[in-house]
């Protein structure tokens, strides 16, 4: 599309501003880096949460941090919204559009800038992916630990903007814990660096802010990573229970052990019998199956693993299998990694949800969370991270029913209250984003949603960067912080507030 033609959509959709937005935009980053047209922007209404969808009034890919700087003060003179987005495969809606918002697309920037083994760390773009930063060192010993399911997909950028997990947080900790540096634009287009390869860089802690802040804070272009050893061993078993209840009593007790395994994940029938149907394991027809893995030296692993092995068969393991090579642990992994969408085998339609309790409350968890299940006629399956609580239930429905699909985001939002009722969270490594935002209220106090827009409004005073997520009640930065007190007019049936 020339820039012609794209200034010609624009104008078409959103009058004589939004051609002259275009117009700019194509001018920074190229006529072909601007898309406007509508059938194009279908692919950005949603992010891997696809049940809520807003059409973007256009998409820009910036292909640098100089670009992208410039996109954003073309973006700020003009009052338009920007919602910064990486691979898409979030699962919050954190990269969903707002109406009449420009989506800002960071998948063109995905090189490996620098690697320094001999300190440990990799400076990469954000559209990177996570597994490319372990295929780029693998060579050398080295890997990058956190490990989203999505991993051989999702990017660095987004695993910044939510603080992702995955299966080895547990032991390795989350994003959080391997950024070293980040280099943002800020709203105004002003570019700033965050952090260092040193340890312990002097200063306000500004990089802990900006990972996990979804987007919020700026727009990352560049982040430093913590690279790790490749442990000595690795040792690995899979263990069948006839219900969540054995698998969780096996999980608090490998716990109380003193064994850090370094994951350890657990799947209940429903999701079991959705990996079969992806994978075709012969995985057996059981109420429960527990993962785990234990890794570092040798000697240690072995012991470990042995311990854990009799604390599973003294919880009621039916089954226990140790895999015979590299190959059969892999493909174990592959079960738990493709439960998501092996679901979509056994359930047309399904929203996943992500809500953290304490481990010794999983059994208890579950059977409430099946008695919501059964009250509201609708399948869970659960597949989770269990040493840390982190539940990931998937509500299955057939958005072809009337009123199927609403009766599952109920659920889905009395799941998470269960999390807080049993003193966990609504989140743990998918992020809020505009699909939990109604939640926040119900965790946190005014006073703490009014302390978090304040640290939002000191990096982004425009509320430019993704507005409407996260927070129940969004406020433009110019007001005022604190109780909340109605205008006059609004006492005088004049105005209501929004």
């Amino acid at each position: 599309m020339t820039a012609r033609s794209a200034a010609g959509e624009a104008a078409q959709r959103g009058g004589a501003g939004a051609r002259a937005v275009a117009q700019k935009l194509a001018a920074i980053v190229g006529p072909r880096n601007v898309v406007v047209d509508p059938a194009e922007l279908l692919v950005y209404e949603c992010d891997g949460l696809t049940h809520g969808r807003v059409r973007p009034d256009l998409v820009v890919l910036p292909g640098s941090t100089e670009e992208v700087a410039a996109v954003v003060r073309v973006a700020r003179d003009a009052s338009v919204p920007l919602v910064p987005r990486g691979a898409g495969t979030g699962l919050s809606g954190g990269a969903r559009p707002v109406p009449g918002c420009a989506v800002l697309s960071l998948s063109r920037m995905r090189r490996i800038l620098e690697l320094d083994l001999e300190n440990g760390w990799a400076r990469v773009e954000p559209g990177v992916i996570n597994l490319d930063v372990t295929r780029a060192v693998a060579g050398a010993g080295f890997y990058y630990a956190p490990d989203p399911s999505s991993q051989s997909v999702c990017s660095i950028g987004g695993n910044v903007a939510e603080n992702s997990g995955g299966a080895h947080c547990l032991k390795y900790g989350f994003t959080t814990n391997h950024v070293l540096a980040a280099r943002v634009v800020l709203s105004d287009g002003a570019v700033v660096d965050l952090g260092g390869p040193a340890p312990d860089a002097p200063g306000y802690d500004l990089l802990a802010a900006l990972v996990g802040s979804e987007g919020m804070l700026g727009v990352v272009t560049e982040v430093t990573v913590r690279l790790l050893r490749k442990p000595e061993t690795t040792r690995t078993f899979f263990a069948t229970f006839p219900s969540t209840d054995e698998a969780g009593a096996a999980v608090s007790g490998i716990i109380a052990a003193g064994i850090l395994p370094a994951a350890i994940e657990m799947m209940d029938r429903l999701a079991i019998v959705a990996a079969k149907a992806a994978t075709g394991l012969d995985w057996p027809d059981v109420g429960a199956a527990l993962l785990m893995d234990a890794d570092g030296p040798r000697a240690e692993v072995e012991h470990v693993s042995a311990r854990a092995i009799e604390i599973a068969r003294a919880a009621g393991a039916l089954e226990i299998r140790v895999p015979r090579d590299e190959a059969e642990r892999q493909l174990m992994w592959k079960g738990r990694k493709s439960a998501f969408a092996a679901v979509g085998r056994i359930s047309p339609s399904y929203l996943v949800e992500d809500g953290v309790i304490p481990r010794s409350e999983i059994a208890r968890v579950l059977r409430d969370i099946g008695r919501l299940a059964e009250e509201a006629g609708l399948r869970v399956a659960n597949v989770f991270h269990a040493g840390d609580g982190n539940l990931h239930p998937l509500v299955l429905y057939d958005a072809r029913v009337p009123g199927e699909e609403e009766r599952a985001a109920r659920l889905g939002g009395e799941i998470l209250r269960l999390c807080i009722r049993y003193g966990g969270s609504i989140t743990g490594e998918h992020g809020v984003g505009a699909e939990k935002a109604a939640y926040m209220a119900e965790q946190f106090g005014p006073d703490d949603l009014d302390t978090m827009q304040r640290v939002r409004c000191a990096f982004d005073g425009a509320a430019l960067m993704n507005p409407g997520k996260v927070f129940p009640t969004p406020r433009l930065c110019g007001e005022k912080p604190g109780p909340y007190r109605p205008h006059p007019a609004e006492v005088a049936g004049l105005a209501e507030r929004w």
